[in-house]
């Protein structure tokens, strides 16, 4: 299992822009898709963003499309979140994952970080 530890979150106005890091230690020589989940207040967890381990396939929610991007540097084990024009909607405590295969990092995946806040006010 990946050890997961999740930064870069905030208070910024709607419009503005955050960048989520994940920094991956443990098993980190096994190869990991990576994913960023988020949960509001009174909802379930959703998918966000999913990358393969080589980052040449990426996969997105509908509703952050154009606006956020994953991407991952492997030499330091690390994933970010690109969040562009925040929306108060985008409210919500943002989770980094892990998981051997891109499809079952966004379905179950085997290791979560603790979450990081993100709060977008209009």
């Amino acid at each position: 299992q990946v050890h997961l530890v999740e930064s870069g979150g905030g208070l910024v106005q709607a419009g503005g822009s955050l960048r989520l890091s994940c920094a991956a230690s443990g098993r980190t020589s096994s190869r990991y898709a990576m994913a960023w989940f988020r949960q509001a207040p009174g909802k379930e967890r959703e998918f966000v963003a999913a990358i393969s381990w080589s980052g040449g396939s990426t996969v997105y929610t509908d509703s952050v499309k154009g606006r956020f991007t994953i991407s991952r540097d492997n030499a330091k084990n690390t994933v970010y979140l690109q969040m562009n024009n925040l929306k108060p909607e985008d409210t919500a405590v943002y989770y980094c994952a892990a998981d051997p295969q891109l499809l079952t990092v966004r379905t179950g995946p085997g290791s979560w970080g603790q979450g990081t806040q993100v709060t977008v006010s209009s």
